[in-house]
């Protein structure tokens, strides 16, 4: 994914690429690591880099301990953050919440980036007061390192709070299983999610809902990282114009 930012950024024709920073990376010409040309950076290992090039936007796609360093960085130091790193947990979201309200600089944070999750997210939610069941599947590479996936989180959560405001849906029948977690993990309100890891995916989510005769299977398929990247682009440009921290890319998108 930083790969993939820096690449875009530096295509963008109203931006420049002035920092990359990553500690494994620290001294490395950035063109040996993204094969990117022009870009004539050294990565750097520490975000104080950010400051000395005078970035007004960082783009954190780290793991969520670091992440939230990054965060209370950028924080304190006026810089606007756009974060697409997952496993936040919700008293580090309230704590970057308040770090933002205080701050000079605005905060972004999206489970996902693809225009196209957004929008499978978004019709799950309008489709939720309609339908009698519902269950998440969703895919992801082998390297991903938590389960599940930031994105299936957000959708039940958008699901249950649409089901709220009609009626609960159907209650689950199971009563004996025979394997371990053969049901997958409830999320918000009761909702199903099953986690699927596999070499050559990079990231799928379907959402299938159930009604009396009837299916319903809302899905997105994201085949390559590029796929992100206007999502990116897009909190990049708007995270100034938004104050304190925005949650998702909806808001984004007008919804």
């Amino acid at each position: 994914m930083g790969r993939a930012v820096c690449a875009a950024v530096s295509d963008a024709p109203d931006m420049d690429l002035v920092a990359a920073v990553d500690p494994e990376y620290a001294g490395i010409d950035l063109r040996q690591v993204t094969g990117s040309d022009g870009t004539g950076l050294l990565i750097a290992g520490h975000p104080e880099e950010l400051e000395r090039a005078g970035a007004e936007v960082a783009v954190d796609f780290t793991v969520a301990a670091a992440a939230v360093e990054n965060i209370r960085w950028c924080a304190g130091n006026g810089v606007h953050a756009v974060v697409g790193t997952t496993g936040l947990s919700g008293p580090e979201l309230s704590e970057i919440s308040e770090l933002f309200s205080d701050s000079e600089a605005n905060c972004v944070v999206a489970a996902n980036f693809a225009i196209g999750a957004v929008l499978m997210a978004r019709f799950s939610e309008l489709a939720a007061p309609f339908m009698d069941g519902v269950e998440i599947i969703e895919l992801h590479h082998d390297q991903k390192v938590d389960a599940p996936s930031g994105t299936a989180l957000h959708t039940a959560e958008l699901v249950a709070r649409a089901r709220d405001a009609s009626s609960p849906f159907s209650a689950d029948p199971t009563e004996t299983t025979n394997l371990r977690g053969v049901r997958g993990g409830e999320a918000a309100g009761g909702v199903h999610v099953h986690s699927v890891r596999l070499p050559g995916l990079v990231a799928h989510q379907e959402v299938i809902f159930g009604a009396l005769g009837q299916s319903l299977t809302i899905r997105h398929d994201a085949y390559d990282r590029t796929s992100f990247m206007p999502g990116v682009l897009l909190a990049i440009r708007g995270v100034g114009l938004r104050d304190g921290l925005t949650i998702g890319l909806g808001s984004l998108l007008g919804f």
